[in-house]
């Protein structure tokens, strides 16, 4: 049994440019959110909201892949050959050789597909959407174009959303777009059609990440449709290539062969001449073949991107293949996004000044206890903070002197707060105080 799935239309409305209600128009949706049958429907039209993974390699496929180099089915020839003209030692030699170098390159990439499919499961996110005119919690997977969606600080965008309410909303978009600093969104319809998504203030894009405020949209694009999808399609249609290091080799075990043969036929043909017995020569001219070929070359070769590969684990970088370390290397010039690529898209607050006091004296307490509690980032359970990469800073600024938000919340509840904008460049709250003294 089969199941069409279809996308949107590459002639699809620029949502960007449409008002709220008309995108919500268009997409046959209001904003209580969609019923739970027409979710249905449009699910099985449009398919579920995810990118489609990369055909993974079995087990076995990842073994078979070690003995496809060329020099390594060279070197498999010579143990045989070896074998057949009695000559125990060379084979074992070469046999041992090549399973090292097989069990490198498997361990290595086997130990990297185990990372990724950890990072994937990882990555299955809820959304909250109105369905049937209620919240409810959403497998990303499961959203469909039309369904509300509501969006807070720490949210990961679950689909390509037009904003319908946006309130101080900021969402970092470096993954996507490169951009360093949280995007200030909005919900107003903007006029050109044909400008870059960075500048689409009024979309949030999937994949990216909501740093401060809350807002409430509507899907508009789902799966390989979204731009994130646009930019996996890319990816996946890219060519595998070899590395240089394996045309090289390649080119190296090729000519290699060549010479080897070409000398092996000179010598038995010269043993003839001199009336040399036949099976004679051709057993010294089977040796001096299988003696010319270097069997360690790829051993060695395997080792040394597997050295490489393991320095680059520790600055958490995977390899999923050997031969990238040795292309890697290679790199002359990198033309990339900084943010989140060659930077962790992370900011510290390296020092702090108190009006020239001495840490301890005021206004230091007043410092810090501002820094925690003049703040949205969020901490999850495991003590991980998101939100504004500068309010992130400080917060954990705070925590380091031992402030902790949390119990200084409790002793001082916020009662109200002036949001950071572009105008004022501050952020004011209100908080509770008892009678009993800071600490």
């Amino acid at each position: 049994m089969t199941t069409d799935i279809t996308h949107p239309p590459s002639g699809a409305p620029a949502f960007h440019t449409l008002s709220a209600e008309e995108s919500l128009r268009r997409l046959e949706s209001s904003a209580s959110g969609l019923t739970t049958a027409v979710a249905e429907q449009r699910s099985k039209r449009y398919g579920p909201n995810v990118l489609p993974e990369a055909v993974q390699r079995s087990i076995a496929r990842m073994l078979l892949d070690q003995f496809s180099d060329f020099m390594i089915l060279v070197l498999l020839a010579a143990a045989v050959i070896s074998g057949v003209v009695g000559e125990p030692v060379d084979t074992i030699a070469i046999i041992v050789i090549v399973v090292l170098n097989a069990i490198i390159g498997f361990t290595q990439e086997w130990r990297a597909e185990r990372a990724m499919a950890a990072l994937r499961r990882m990555s299955a996110p809820f959304a909250h959407a109105r369905r049937d005119g209620a919240v409810v919690a959403v497998p990303g997977a499961r959203l469909v174009p039309g369904d509300i969606v509501l969006l807070e600080a720490g949210n990961i965008v679950p689909a390509d959303v037009r904003l319908i309410e946006a309130a101080q909303l900021r969402i970092a978009e470096a993954a996507l777009t490169g951009e360093s600093q949280p995007v200030d969104k909005t919900s107003k319809a903007m006029v050109e059609a044909e400008i870059p998504i960075g500048d689409r203030v009024n979309m949030a894009w999937k994949g990216t990440q909501v740093a401060h405020g809350r807002a409430t949209g509507v899907v508009v694009a789902t799966g390989l449709d979204t731009e994130l999808g646009r930019i996996a399609q890319l990816l996946s249609s890219a060519e595998e290539v070899k590395t240089p290091l394996q045309k090289r080799l390649a080119r190296f075990g090729a000519r290699l062969a060549w010479a080897v043969l070409a000398i092996c036929a000179v010598v038995l043909l010269a043993g003839l001449a001199r009336g040399e017995p036949p099976a004679l020569m051709f057993l010294t001219a089977i040796s001096l073949a299988v003696a010319a070929i270097p069997e360690a070359l790829p051993a060695v070769v395997a080792i040394s991107l597997a050295l490489g590969a393991a320095k680059m684990v520790k600055q958490h970088a995977l390899i999923r293949r050997l031969p990238a370390v040795e292309t890697l290397g290679s790199i002359t010039y990198i033309c990339t996004d900084k943010t989140g690529t060659l930077t962790q898209n992370r900011m510290l607050a390296e020092t702090l000044q108190a009006g020239g006091a001495e840490p301890g004296a005021e206004p230091w307490p007043s410092l810090l206890r501002a820094l925690a509690l003049v703040n949205d980032a969020v901490v999850d359970s495991a003590g991980e903070s998101t939100g504004d990469p500068t309010e992130v800073a400080l917060l954990e600024a705070a925590a380091a002197h031992g402030r902790d938000r949390a119990e200084l919340e409790r002793v001082h509840p916020r009662r109200a707060e002036l949001p950071f904008d572009s105008e004022r460049k501050r952020m004011a709250t209100l908080h509770r105080f008892s009678s009993l003294p800071f600490k």
